[in-house]
Order: structure tokens, then C-alpha cells, then sequence
């Protein structure tokens, strides 16, 4: 199937968070930063520390929420053309094509690590760290959209 491909800022902002949130690290950094805010909320209500652990612990929280939820992705969607570009690409049993200024590029679905769906999205990941995002938007109806998910199921493993 041939998809036109053109990016949204808005959606892929959010597909960049969900890329963000579903990383381990960040899990687990955003879960202890959340636990240590909460007892030393409690901690401050039972009158056991003093104001400043409780202020620091909340600014501590708003700084990597900021962070992971309107930084990163502002960064990487400002310094990465590709999400300003247009271009086609195809989803065949064995390959994935892109093809912009005709240039094109292949890649074998063994090439690619992992995928990953959103509300938005389908994220191909090469390895940890790199990911091409597909817009559920370029498919021309929810068949093309099963039918993608039925290539991407048999020939990538799903993260």
C-alpha cells in the first residue's frame, strides 16, 4: 500500500511524549520522582519536615514534567526536517519504502527492532532510540489500516 505522509505538529508532539513515556528509564525515574513528591507531601502535612524539602520535591516534579511532556519533544520535533517534510512511502510484505525529492530508501522488516501503536501512530524502531513514525492519518481507510497492522505484527516483533 503507498501512504502520502505529512506530519502534524500537534500530533507528532504527542506521539514524541507517548515515545518518552514508554521508555523504561523514564517510567521508573518519573515513578520515584512521583513517590519521593508524595511522602514528602505527607511528610509536611504530618508537620515532620520543614517547608523546604516539600517546595524542592514539587519543583523537582514540575521541572520533569515540563521536561518530558513540552521540552524533548519541542526539541526533537525542532531539530529533526523529516516532520516538516512530505513524502510517500509504501508498505509491502517484505519492505518499507520512502521516497522524497526522488530519493529513495528501503529498509527489510528485519531491519526493523520493534513497532509500537498509538492513538496517532505507528512507531517503527530500528533500535532503542531511533523510530520512524507512521501518521494513522495517511491510510486511506481502517482495511489499509488492519492490513498494516497485520504486516507489522507478522514481520516486526511488537515492543
Amino acid at each position: 500500500m503507498e501512504l502520502l505522509i505529512k506530519y502534524e505538529k500537534g500530533k507528532v508532539l504527542q506521539a514524541l511524549r507517548y515515545h518518552f513515556i514508554s521508555r523504561r528509564e523514564i517510567k521508573l525515574m518519573i515513578i520515584l520522582v512521583n513517590v519521593f513528591a508524595l511522602l514528602t507531601a505527607v511528610m509536611f502535612g504530618y508537620k515532620m519536615i520543614t517547608p523546604l524539602p516539600f517546595l524542592m520535591s514539587s519543583v523537582l516534579w514540575i521541572s520533569m514534567m515540563v521536561a518530558f511532556w513540552i521540552w524533548l519533544p519541542l526539541t526533537i520535533y525542532k531539530r529533526n526536517r523529516t516532520f516538516r517534510d512530505e513524502f510517500k512511502a509504501r508498505i509491502e510484505e517484505h519492505h518499507f519504502f520512502i521516497e522524497t525529492g526522488g530519493v529513495q530508501k528501503t529498509w527489510a522488516w528485519r531491519e526493523i527492532e520493534s513497532y509500537y501503536e498509538t492513538p496517532g501512530f505507528f512507531h517503527l524502531y530500528f533500535d532503542s532510540k531511533t523510530f520512524f513514525l507512521i501518521p494513522k492519518s495517511a491510510f486511506q481507510s481502517e482495511g489499509e489500516l488492519d492490513e498494516a497492522r497485520k504486516v507489522f505484527r507478522e514481520s516486526i516483533g511488537k515492543k
